[in-house]
């Protein structure tokens, strides 16, 4: 005998969901730098706090052709957050980002969908937000010059946020061909492109790495006392961050998950005892030193994790919602 409720059960279906949808462009209008940076500090904080859910990421290979992942992340308050990122580096040839990515969310309480907004822009803005976030409250507090190595999409994004942080008097780009270091210092009033990049790190009080190299683009000797490093690249199976650096600095990362293999950890951190690293969180939290000396060096780490996504989508989502922007469709 087959139950009414059964019955009732079997015929239930969705019905049309109302979902914004959200550009690259309107994303792009939603997020203010300033407040980005508060949000990730706080994303941050409750990261180390156990209260948000950040499993790890899972990969599927595309051979020959790149990779996706999948990055899911919630914590109480927010949407039920899927960022879905593919990277291809074939792409560049195409004139098209490496990175594309999109984000979803969710009702936390019936798992029905949202929202759908480009992530593209958001992947880019929230990592190096990161790194600057870190520049905020690792660099010395009179640090006045600045080099991003690197002349690609993460290198601009730092150009834009680190006038935020700190009164440099002196931002430099840096990249393995000048001529793209010089096209992006254009476009950034007040920034200089640099040949020496050994002499311009020597001379910086903050170094922002953020390439696609497969080996080392600095050298640890080249850092004097005092500096900031922040690596945002990512280049399995080397990277471009030099591993002898890691055991001569105080290293900071985003999660411990930064010392598993790839594709959750950092690959120039693996093998290094997790102990070895703080967490930004543990240090905006007070559980954790930040910098103690003015001739402490410091190193940010970052891999990338869910929860810049999560804080970033939720920033942008919210404005969106308020200026009534974006439009809405029926799934």
């Amino acid at each position: 005998m087959i139950s009414a409720t059964s019955t009732t059960r079997s015929a239930q279906t969705k019905g049309d969901t109302a979902v914004l949808i959200l550009s690259e462009a309107e994303v792009k209008t939603c997020i203010d730098l300033r407040q980005l940076l508060d949000v990730l500090a706080e994303g941050f904080k409750a990261l180390s706090g156990g209260e948000i859910v950040n499993p790890p990421r899972p990969q599927l290979d595309i051979p020959r052709a790149g990779y996706s992942l999948a990055m899911p992340a919630w914590m109480a308050g927010r949407h039920l957050t899927v960022k879905i990122v593919n990277v291809f580096e074939g792409n560049i040839a195409r004139a098209i980002p490496s990175h594309l990515a999109t984000v979803h969310l969710f009702d936390p309480e019936t798992g029905m969908p949202v929202c759908v907004m480009d992530g593209t822009y958001i992947t880019a803005v929230r990592t190096s937000g990161s790194a600057v976030l870190s520049v905020r409250e690792l660099a010395r507090r009179d640090a006045r010059v600045a080099t991003v190595v690197g002349a690609g999409v993460q290198a601009g994004q730092h150009l834009h946020l680190l006038p935020l942080v700190r009164d440099f008097t002196e931002i430099r780009v840096a990249s393995k061909e000048f001529a793209d270091a010089r096209a992006l210092a254009a476009r950034h009033p007040g920034v200089v492109a640099v040949a020496d990049l050994e002499a311009a790190v020597r001379s910086s009080d903050v170094v922002c790495l953020a390439t696609h190299s497969y080996q080392p683009v600095i050298s640890a000797e080249w850092l004097r006392p005092g500096t900031h490093v922040s690596s945002v690249g990512v280049a399995p199976p080397g990277g471009e961050l030099p591993v002898e650096l890691v055991g001569r600095a105080s290293l900071f990362v985003e999660t411990r998950d930064a010392f598993a293999p790839t594709p959750v950890g950092s690959c120039e951190l693996d093998g290094i005892d997790p102990q070895n690293g703080t967490e930004l969180g543990e240090m905006l939290l007070g559980l954790r030193p930040g910098r103690i000396s003015a001739d402490q060096v410091t190193v940010y780490k970052a891999m990338g994790v869910a929860m810049e996504d999560l804080v970033t989508a939720d920033l942008a989502y919210r404005e969106a919602v308020r200026r009534g922007l974006g439009r809405a469709v029926t799934l």
